[in-house]
């Protein structure tokens, strides 16, 4: 960040009083320009039991599989975004049901949010972001080529509670930074 945008002067980054962290500071106004995380909303449909998934046609990861899922919209509830992305990308009317993972995304800078669902009918197609749009049963879904580590943490963790009947929450952080080791 360049210049403040409440009054169009430069900015500096460094720590405001009272704060612990660096932040743009305006050096006319004294705006404090926070940068906080996007959260990314989707869900895990179901219908006979079988998971739709969809195909990417944008980037990052064009060409690999994931479940509807996007970036939330000002004015909409977590949910409401989870079922809006469902409609965009897979043409797809779901029922969105109790909460199933929270993927703290630290390098991206991103929350993602993940529901189960319920595709009440096989009726879906391939949005403006999706190349294809299916429905898999576990045996079936291609795991090689899942487009996200969080969607693969949501899928395995909906396939573990549905094979033992429970809807548990599930938190995992991912975070490329980190070097691994040699």
């Amino acid at each position: 960040m360049k210049y403040c945008s409440n009054c169009g002067a430069p900015v500096t980054l460094r720590i405001p009083e009272g704060d612990q962290l660096p932040r743009y500071v305006c050096d006319a106004c004294g705006t404090i320009h926070y940068r906080n995380p996007k959260i990314v909303v989707g869900c895990v449909p179901e219908h006979a039991g079988r998971i739709l998934l969809c195909r990417r046609a944008i980037e990052p990861r064009r060409g690999f599989w994931t479940v509807p899922a996007g970036f939330m919209e000002n004015g909409e509830s977590l949910q409401d975004g989870a079922a809006r992305e469902t409609r965009e990308e897979a043409l797809a009317a779901v029922e969105i049901g109790s909460l199933l993972a929270v993927v703290h995304v630290l390098h991206a800078e991103q929350v993602h949010v993940f529901f189960r669902a319920v595709l009440p009918a096989a009726r879906y197609g391939a949005g403006t972001e999706s190349l294809e749009v299916g429905l898999f049963d576990a045996a079936s879904i291609p795991w090689e080529d899942i487009a996200f580590p969080s969607t693969e943490f949501a899928l395995h963790r909906y396939l573990e509670d549905r094979a033992t009947g429970s809807q548990a929450h599930h938190f995992t952080t991912i975070d490329r930074r980190l070097k691994r080791p040699d």
